[in-house]
């Protein structure tokens, strides 16, 4: 278990193509379109009216937040289009639902960078005032490559994803031939837009090893996506930190590890609770209950924590520090420079296999 350079003790680990968003009508994609802090384009209500909003909203699984990508470039849910309203071009122009007309404020499509772009507005759809609160509106806005114009939607073709992602459900299952139940890919995928810059940043070649650098990492400490919460229960108390203005409100033995980074300690719950807007402080049991929740916890490890190392695991993938310096970063105090080789060579073995399944090479500096 790693020590960051915090006195926070951490026991953590640690493209989609441009394409229009069509398909022919055989390969129409349906699915949850999500967003900033991992929510899900809704429609509010699941009110089929013309001029209905929509919005952000928790993901449900319902049919109010099932969009299907049509072979016209629409995107539909409950029998409707997504449709900029008014026909404006302007910024703050609200996505609405409205009867499939074929005009172009109901035109569609996503970007290599998860952009949704209107063509005839050339402008983003996005989450107003960058708030991810339930229920806030989406509109049209000029693109700025904020996490509030970032979505993950379902598309076909291309690197054969369906989720935007660019490693498939096929090629995961194959990571993870005997993962827990728990460890969905739909949670992993659900859980993209909270950093949309993971796995989109460089070339196909980096997107796709630094998405299997943070695998392999989280493969090597949960056992192959095995476990879901710290197996030694005798810890479980010890992981409360009382010098914390905010102590324990869940309780001393509330804050055991949890999820693909086993997320530990009260103080690393309210950081990663406050950096996702989840109130992870005060019901933890969320890592353990909710898939989506679970990856997020790991993603804001790797996109915002260097640990015991200099940089995090995404900087030293998306810049070419190497595989070994996301090593340091996750337990670098305890497995690096000599101190467990055993330990860092399961870790390189998981990216290489997770590297040769994407089919991309290694790359350089897999040691730390």
């Amino acid at each position: 278990m790693a020590r960051p350079l915090s006195a926070a003790v951490f026991t953590a680990v640690l493209g989609l193509s441009a394409c229009l968003l069509s398909a022919s009508p055989a390969e129409a994609a349906t699915g949850a379109i999500t967003g900033l802090a991992g929510k899900c384009l809704d429609v509010a209500g699941a009110d089929s009216a013309d001029g209905t909003p929509v919005q952000l909203y928790d993901c449900n699984g319902t049919n109010a937040q099932q969009w299907t990508v049509g072979s016209d470039g629409t995107v539909r849910a409950l029998g409707k289009c997504l449709d900029v309203a008014g026909n404006s071009t302007a910024d703050g122009a609200k996505g609405q639902l409205w009867t499939c007309t074929g005009g172009p404020n109901q035109k569609w499509t996503v970007t290599a960078a998860r952009d949704i772009v209107n063509p005839q507005a050339d402008k983003c759809l996005d989450v107003t005032d960058n708030n991810s609160a339930n229920g806030t509106r989406t509109q049209i806005w000029s693109c700025g490559g904020g996490a509030n114009q970032k979505w993950t939607a379902p598309a076909s073709g291309g690197d054969g994803t369906s989720s935007g992602f660019v490693v498939s459900e096929a090629q995961f299952n194959q990571m993870f031939p005997s993962r827990s139940p728990f460890y969905t890919y739909s949670g992993l995928t659900a859980a993209l837009g909270a950093y949309p810059g993971f796995a989109t940043t460089g070339s196909d070649t980096v997107k796709k090893q630094e998405a299997a650098a943070f695998l392999a990492n989280v493969s090597h400490e949960t056992g192959g996506l095995v476990h879901v919460v710290e197996q030694n229960t005798a810890n479980y108390p010890h992981y409360c930190d009382w010098s914390q203005w905010y102590g324990c409100p869940a309780g001393q033995a509330a804050y055991y590890g949890r999820g693909p980074i086993q997320l530990s300690w009260n103080f690393n719950y309210k950081a990663a609770g406050d950096a996702l807007g989840i109130d992870l402080l005060g019901n933890p049991w969320q890592v353990e209950n909710n898939a989506s929740v679970a990856w997020k916890t790991g993603l804001w490890y790797w996109n915002t924590q260097s640990g015991p190392g200099s940089m995090t695991g995404h900087n030293a993938m998306v810049n070419g520090a190497g595989f070994g310096q996301t090593i340091r970063s996750i337990n670098g105090s305890l497995e690096c420079d000599g101190r467990n080789p055993a330990q860092v060579q399961s870790r390189v073995n998981a990216y290489q296999k997770f590297t040769q399944i994407l089919g991309v090479p290694p790359g350089n500096n897999l040691y730390c």
